[in-house]
């Protein structure tokens, strides 16, 4: 068994090669050993291309020795046609037969159906090695498939002494954000902006800081923007408004009554009932588009109300160097302390809700 998890841990390692880039498929890993030697790795890469499996066996310089071989990977093989064809069936074809797998894959279209495939053609299937570890690799598609709601991942920063941001400010009427963190904690957030489908802001923060959230300090791709804004109140100047990254204006029947916004392929208005619970409204906005992912970026209500709705996942907590004495207050670190780190002097601390 300790074998087994030796080359599942390899797969989970190189499945995370693909963090931000498989959206909205899985990340998985794969690793192909013969005579206890690793002969061939692969690893999904993006959303379209050729799964895990299928890389690893392509990289075998000896297909001869596939029929002695065992394969790993940490996620249950495909069996359905999508974009790419079934994993098990090239499995299957390329003489291989023994297969050991990390996790069940949740999505119906595959969920056992890809085992029952291989066993069914006289395979060998160990499953359940390292499952836990399998599973935490892919929280944001489990958590989809399961919930019908995306992975929810909290971010603020806070001063020193817990406050978001200062009573009153000039920099403020000049739509201008307040830096509590400093540039390696800013370029961080921008990595973790790639590695998401979104990011949700809510009104106040979207007008008095017209953030672009964006991933210009990264090289990546740009999350989908969402912007809770009730009542329209953001103006055609917001830099969220420019169509340059498709965009979520999540609005109240004002838009159904204005009929001043109409959707467009980069800039779509949804409307929710606000007298309802607004964060589930939100997040079945949310699924309906497909988002696995969001980042809750704030202000200090909207992340309140996720936490009071115990709609969230993770929540990272920069605290800066800075002190305001008073100011709007930031909300109590929720969930179960993860871990800390230092980013030359801000502090960031990792939460779960678990």
């Amino acid at each position: 068994m300790k074998i087994h998890e030796k080359y599942i841990k390899r797969c989970i390692q190189l499945a995370e090669n693909g963090l931000g880039t498989t959206n909205p498929n899985p990340m998985v890993g794969s690793v192909i050993v013969h005579d206890n030697k690793i002969i061939g790795e692969g690893w999904h890469r993006k959303a379209g291309e050729p799964h895990a499996e299928v890389n690893a066996i392509n990289s075998v310089k000896d297909r001869s020795k596939l029929k002695k071989a065992t394969i790993y990977v940490s996620l249950e093989p495909c069996s359905h046609y999508g974009k790419t064809p079934p994993c098990s069936d090239l499995i299957i074809a390329s003489g291989i037969k023994k297969i050991v797998i990390g996790s069940i894959d949740p999505f119906p279209a595959v969920s056992g159906k890809g085992i029952k495939k291989l066993m069914d053609a006289g395979c060998q299937v160990t499953l359940g090695i390292l499952d836990k570890e399998c599973n935490a690799l892919n929280k944001r598609f489990f958590t989809f498939h399961k919930h019908q709601r995306p992975y929810i991942i909290l971010k603020w920063a806070q001063s020193v002494d817990g406050f978001l941001a200062p009573i009153s400010s000039e920099e403020k009427n000049k739509r201008e954000p307040i830096w509590i963190t400093n540039k390696y904690s800013q370029q961080l957030v921008h990595k973790w902006r790639s590695e998401e489908t979104a990011i949700l802001v809510g009104t106040n923060t979207a007008v008095k800081d017209n953030p672009k959230l964006n991933t210009r300090l990264w090289e990546g791709k740009n999350p989908i923007r969402v912007i809770i804004d009730q009542h329209l109140r953001l103006t055609d100047d917001s830099a969220l408004l420019d169509k340059s990254i498709k965009t979520i204006v999540i609005c109240g029947e004002v838009a159904k009554k204005n009929n001043l916004k109409s959707s467009s392929e980069n800039l779509i208005f949804e409307i929710i009932d606000f007298t309802k619970e607004i964060t589930a409204e939100i997040c079945k906005i949310l699924y309906k588009h497909a988002i696995q992912s969001i980042i809750i970026e704030g202000g200090a209500k909207t992340l309140q109300s996720f936490i009071d709705s115990e709609l969230w996942d993770e929540a990272r907590i920069f605290t800066g160097e800075a002190h305001f004495n008073n100011g709007i207050k930031a909300p109590i670190a929720p969930g179960t302390f993860i871990q800390k780190h230092t980013e030359t002097g801000d502090i960031l601390r990792i939460y779960s809700n678990d």
